[in-house]
């Protein structure tokens, strides 16, 4: 009887190596279904490789190339994946719970299903990345830039997002209820029917974003950048806006009865008279509303 023997993790990216200098030689690195908890493959080029339903619980695998693999259904929980090159990766279905992204790059990954929950994602890159379905809850991702990424029903609750730049980005039915998003960036972003209640968004910018009925009641919004936003519908009730900037902004529709404008900068009249406003409104100026036209309140003294 001939003994065979299973191929070292080695000799499989030794011949994965080769295989990507040339594929008439050497094999591609397929994984499909291993387990290999607590592996160390620091520096590993698995870029292009199959690893389709891997185990890879607790795994050092930081600063690996993972460029253009399968990890569809793949289970990284607690790995750590700091610097780690995950570009057009298929994360399809796949657990990174409690992982460590750090500085790592998602740019042109694909996530539908994905759980990310508790994970660290400061400084991240996941530039022009499709979202899908997907849990970020309790993420932090400080300082990570998300520009241009597709985000439709992605959960963000309770995340901290604080510097985070969705520059360009479009987000669709997604939730960041409670959530700390404090000098965020939206700028140029398309936001539709998204959930901000309760979120901390000080001095966060949305220049010239577009903002669809959008739930942003009990939120801080002080100092934020509404500069020649489109808003249509939403909901500001109880938020507290005292120092946003408005000039240009569309507001139709735009519900701020019991809202605090107190403060709020470069707002016209034409602008209030599109919201809805009411007695439990403060207005500008200090005053309560509604807002009346030619009453002045618009303005901030």
């Amino acid at each position: 009887m001939t003994e065979t023997t299973t191929p070292s993790i080695e000799s499989l990216l030794n011949a994965h190596r080769l295989w990507l200098t040339n594929p008439d030689q050497g094999r591609r690195a397929n994984f499909y279904g291993a387990t290999m908890n607590d592996a160390d493959l620091r520096g590993a080029d698995l870029s292009r490789g199959i690893l389709s339903a891997v185990t890879m619980l607790d795994a050092n695998l930081s600063g690996v190339d993972f460029t253009g693999a399968r990890l569809d259904r793949a289970d990284l929980q607690r790995a750590n994946l700091v610097n780690a090159d995950l570009t057009e990766a298929d994360l399809t279905n796949a657990v990174l719970s409690a992982a460590w992204l750090t500085n790592a790059n998602l740019s042109e990954a694909k996530m539908h299903g994905t759980v990310l929950k508790k994970a660290r994602l400061e400084n991240s890159r996941m530039l022009d990345a499709g979202v899908q379905d997907s849990n970020f809850r309790e993420v932090i991702a400080t300082g990570a830039s998300f520009h241009q990424s597709r985000f439709y029903q992605a959960d963000f609750t309770e995340s901290k997002l604080d510097r985070a730049v969705f520059y360009h980005a479009r987000l669709q039915h997604c939730h960041f209820r409670d959530a700390s998003a404090v000098g965020a960036n939206f700028g140029g972003s398309k936001i539709d029917h998204c959930d901000f209640t309760g979120v901390k968004l000080n001095d966060a910018k949305f220049l010239r974003g577009e903002i669809l009925e959008c739930n942003f009641r009990d939120a801080d919004i002080r100092g934020a950048d509404f500069r020649e936003a489109r808003m249509r519908g939403g909901d500001f009730c109880r938020a507290v806006l005292a120092g946003a900037r408005f000039a240009e902004a569309k507001m139709l529709s735009a519900d701020f009865r019991g809202a605090n404008l107190q403060g709020a900068r470069e707002m016209s009249s034409e602008q209030l008279l599109q919201a809805r406003t009411d007695e439990t409104t403060t207005l500008p100026n200090g005053s309560r509303g509604p807002y009346i036209k030619y009453s002045g309140a618009e303005k901030f003294r």
